[in-house]
């Protein structure tokens, strides 16, 4: 099955909520809507996350199903040759709101390697946090698979 975060469960996470212990608040990373829960139990496994840690992130309603797989990350990276189109001129808070998810989609996409990566751009607070890490993001994913990233932070 797949699951995603809930905005209680960003929420929670953003504010370091009791409501989560070490163990899950590294699982819930990795749920992005498109690793299975076998994937994520596998990945956290050595790190003793199980089944009932997911199933008490559920019950506490940080988690909560897909509403339709995504697709997989290779298939939503722009061919070199593709032309984005431009994009209107937005405030900050805008381009904070449109970056945020991407940056999160593609460091929880880099699995344990972008782990650091990905609690970085879970504590950005704002664009000019989220411009700090884009380097080490296009460094980690690749230059190609960060481009609507870029934009959307450059605006």
């Amino acid at each position: 099955m797949l699951f995603t975060k809930s905005k209680k469960g960003q929420t929670a996470f953003k504010e370091r909520s009791a409501l989560f212990s070490p163990q899950q608040r590294a699982a819930f990373i990795l749920f992005d809507g498109r690793a299975t829960v076998e994937d994520v139990l596998g990945k956290m496994a050595p790190f003793g996350v199980t089944q009932q840690d997911v199933d008490v992130m559920c019950e506490q309603g940080l988690l909560e199903p897909a509403s339709e797989p995504a697709a997989p990350a290779s298939s939503q990276r722009p061919s070199p040759d593709s032309k984005l189109p431009a994009l209107p001129r937005v405030s900050d808070a805008d381009r904070y709101l449109q970056s945020k998810p991407l940056a999160t989609q593609l460091t929880a996409g880099l699995g344990l390697k972008g782990f650091r990566l990905n609690l970085a751009v879970e504590s950005a607070a704002n664009c000019k946090d989220l411009e700090l890490l884009l380097p080490k993001i296009q460094a980690a994913a690749g230059i190609e698979a960060c481009r609507e990233l870029e934009r959307a932070l450059k605006g």
